[in-house]
């Protein structure tokens, strides 16, 4: 029998079944899917469904959180395996993957326009006011789109035509119609798709179909910065250049809080900044009433590949500005200086090669200082001189930009906060200035560049005290993988709730632990109807009177939430009509505390059911190894492991959002602002200058010691549950071992 490589590994794992979709590594996996034109050809009972290729259609008007993560997911992990079995590299594959998104995002826009378009230009026809087809639709959408440059035309063309040069053609007819895309949209990027294999421009397009026709372009945004994230992460160093994580961002627009008005970037990336600003006024409209708060963006970036991809992420998310080539050391292309509501960079780090004689009659640079070497240059040196370290004049130029009650964020290496000589007295000039308003020290491993802590500066030139507030947040956030960190949505909220207390507005506090009390109220009410599944599959699986009793509990300590819906009914209608914060922060705290009780019996419960599960498969496993057999496979009692282990996180999860409410009543027990030791201050400027004018949070928050709350009999049971589990992989990969084996042998005939 011959086997081709793809041949050789379907029938390696030939019989693994389960085992191979646990073990069978995904890139190869989803190779083989795509290589096989259904189910039935998948070798050893594998399954296309355990290697999904393509997404499916999910309308995005139904589309929820969870929903779209998994649509995103499903592209990025599409197209990234077509990358890993070519010999691109990231940087290479990254543009010409935008671009295709960008191009099916104006595709669905014209679409969802296109019978309106159609109908004008009908009515019009033959009329003095008669126009073109293009002009109509330019008007309408933004787009015009001959019928080569639609998606589906390329999506149909068949294999044998050369899909690069197709997709290069529909690129220039978009940018034929929108100037100003002009020489923006990636064109001869698409050849090099074709290096190795031909074939993916095609599957790209395939891919990239699945996004729903009537997405709208929030959805084409969301998965065009999740795009933008992935492949910063997949390319390290240089990825940093173009982007910061979002959520840093978010956090950032959070406390600026950007709206009606000017927001000026001078180092954009691919224009993150701009479309956080943008969502944060979407969300908080009701709140910032008058007008509908929308901004216009200026960003500069000096690398031209990187201002592309900030003017595609402007076009697909509907953001008025402009984006222009600059080297900002020496080029002012928007007269920066007061001209600015708001500021937000993420500038590049420590840069030690800037000429003095390029910025130091420079107002942007020089107003506050301009930092310089310790020692005077040598005569043969003069007019050669370096600023030594560039971080002060990306501190000066945000400052300088403001107008005069404009507020500005930046990112910044944390040694700034402490630089001395020159740094120092520019850093003085600043604080009695009273320019600066708040500094935020982040945990480590926050970007994809930097590995240590940076921090974030924030300015407020319309701040009405002369204090400014110092957070660490080096110990709130979640660990994505390995070497990647991130604030989760409610993080963000937390820490910029810290904010808007220190500038007195309670009324913030009690409407997000409203908030939270919804969502928890909601997560909740799902778990419940989760409940019942789960009972059945346990009763089916458990026999012994210990199992069904601690079934019986299970289901009495869940109908205590029957009353606490009543609690939280009788609060949300009287605190409906309550104005005054301080009856309804006590309100709230007394709700609070009714939940603890109910969380602590559910986790005692689930525990209880776990370690009686473990003992059901211990059991098993000695019965089988006296009777010298295998232990069989007992597809009830995994079914049920994953669904109790999928009931532990879904109580997890609502039970989450009661722990951000306790976390934030427990340091702010008056919904008002104070001092919390190791995590905020608000200090005076005679405090500051005692520290020698350093902006270093920690020097003023302190430190506290905080345990992970777990009894010595809680971290013992998790010990043992984990080896428990390390026992039953080893035990799997020891008979996917010997299945993998006795393949081998056949297929190279020695049987």
């Amino acid at each position: 029998m011959e086997y081709n490589s793809i041949g050789l590994a379907g029938a390696i794992f030939a019989g693994a079944g389960a085992f191979a979709e646990r073990m069978l590594p995904a890139r190869l996996g989803t190779l083989l899917a795509l290589c096989y034109d259904s189910d039935s050809r998948l070798p050893g009972g594998l399954s296309r469904a355990m290697f999904p290729v393509r997404a499916e259609s999910t309308c995005f008007r139904t589309m929820n959180k969870d929903a779209l993560k998994k649509l995103e997911d499903d592209l990025w992990r599409s197209a990234d395996t077509l990358r890993a079995n070519s010999d691109l590299k990231a940087s290479e594959y990254s543009t010409p993957v935008l671009g295709l998104i960008f191009l099916k995002f104006a595709d669905n826009k014209y679409r969802q326009h296109e019978k309106a378009i159609l109908a004008a230009y009908a009515n019009l026809k033959g009329t003095r006011r008669e126009k073109a087809v293009s002009e109509i639709a330019i008007e309408k959408c933004g787009f015009y789109l001959t019928p080569h440059a639609r998606y589906d035309y390329l999506l149909t063309l068949p294999e044998e035509e050369d899909i690069a040069k197709a997709i290069k053609e529909a690129m220039k007819v978009i940018e034929e119609y929108k100037p100003e895309l002009q020489g923006v949209l990636p064109q001869d990027e698409y050849f090099r798709l074709t290096r190795t294999d031909k074939s993916i421009p095609k599957q790209l397009l395939r891919n990239f179909a699945d996004i729903p026709e009537d997405a709208s372009g929030d959805l084409f945004g969301q998965i065009y910065e999740y795009f933008l994230g992935n492949f910063a992460m997949a390319e390290g160093q240089g990825g940093g250049e173009f982007f910061t994580p979002r959520s840093v961002v978010r956090l950032m627009v959070e406390i600026i809080e950007p709206h009606r008005g000017k927001v000026f970037d001078p180092a954009c990336g691919s224009g993150g900044m701009f479309v956080q600003s943008a969502h944060f006024i979407d969300e908080h409209r009701n709140e910032l009433g008058g007008d509908d708060g929308d901004i216009y963006v200026c960003g500069q970036e000096k690398t031209l590949e990187t201002v592309k991809l900030a003017k595609m992420n402007l076009a697909v998310n509907g953001l008025r500005g402009e984006i222009r080539q600059a080297n900002t050391y020496a080029e002012d292309p928007y007269g920066s200086f007061g001209a600015f509501d708001y500021v937000m960079a993420n500038p590049p780090f420590n840069v030690d090669d800037v000429p003095v004689s390029v910025v130091e009659k420079d107002p942007r640079f020089t107003t506050y200082g301009i930092p310089r070497n310790k020692t005077k240059a040598k005569k043969r040196d003069q007019g050669k001189e370096t600023v030594p370290n560039g971080n002060y004049l990306w501190i000066n130029l945000f400052a300088t930009s403001l107008k005069p009650e404009g507020r500005a964020a930046l990112v910044m290496a944390n040694s700034a906060s402490d630089g001395r000589h020159s740094e120092a007295d520019i850093r003085r000039s600043l604080i009695e200035h009273n320019l600066i308003s708040g500094m935020l020290t982040l945990p480590s491993n926050m970007f994809y560049t930097v590995t240590l802590p940076a921090t974030l500066w924030f300015f407020d030139k319309a701040k009405q005290d002369d204090k400014i507030l110092f957070i660490d947040a080096r110990n709130l956030f979640t660990q994505i993988d390995r070497a990647h960190r991130a604030f989760t949505e409610e993080q963000i909220q937390n820490i910029a709730l810290i904010s808007h207390l220190r500038r007195g507005r309670r009324d913030r506090f009690v409407r997000l632990v409203a908030r939270y009390f919804e969502q928890g109220m909601e997560k909740l009410a799902e778990n419940k109807a989760q409940v019942g599944p789960v009972t059945e599959q346990l009763l089916d699986v458990l026999e012994d009177r210990a199992g069904k009793q601690a079934v019986a509990e299970l289901l009495k300590q869940w109908s205590g939430l029957k009353g606490l819906q009543g609690k939280y009914a009788a609060y949300a209608d009287k605190q409906a009509a309550e104005t005054n914060i301080g009856r309804k922060n006590t309100a709230q705290k007394k709700l609070r505390e009714a939940f603890a009780p109910f969380f602590i019996g559910l986790h005692d419960g689930l525990k209880r059911l776990d370690k009686i599960v473990r003992h059901h498969e211990k059991q098993r496993a000695e019965r089988a190894k006296k009777a010298n057999k295998r232990t069989p496979q007992d597809r009830k009692t995994k079914a049920l492991k994953g669904a109790l282990e999928d009931l532990h996180d879904e109580v997890k999860n609502a039970e989450s959002f009661f722990s951000h409410i306790h976390w934030l009543q427990e340091r702010f027990p008056k919904a008002a602002y104070e001092d919390v030791t190791g995590l905020c201050k608000l200090a005076t400027v005679a405090e500051v200058e005692v520290q020698d004018w350093s902006l270093n949070p920690g020097r003023y928050v302190g430190v506290v010691i905080e345990e992970d709350g777990k009894t010595e009999e809680e971290f013992v049971a998790e010990l043992l549950a984990m080896n428990d589990d390390l026992n039953r992989l080893n035990e799997a990969s020891r008979e996917l071992e010997s299945v993998i084996a006795h393949n081998v042998v056949q297929v190279a005939g020695e049987e």
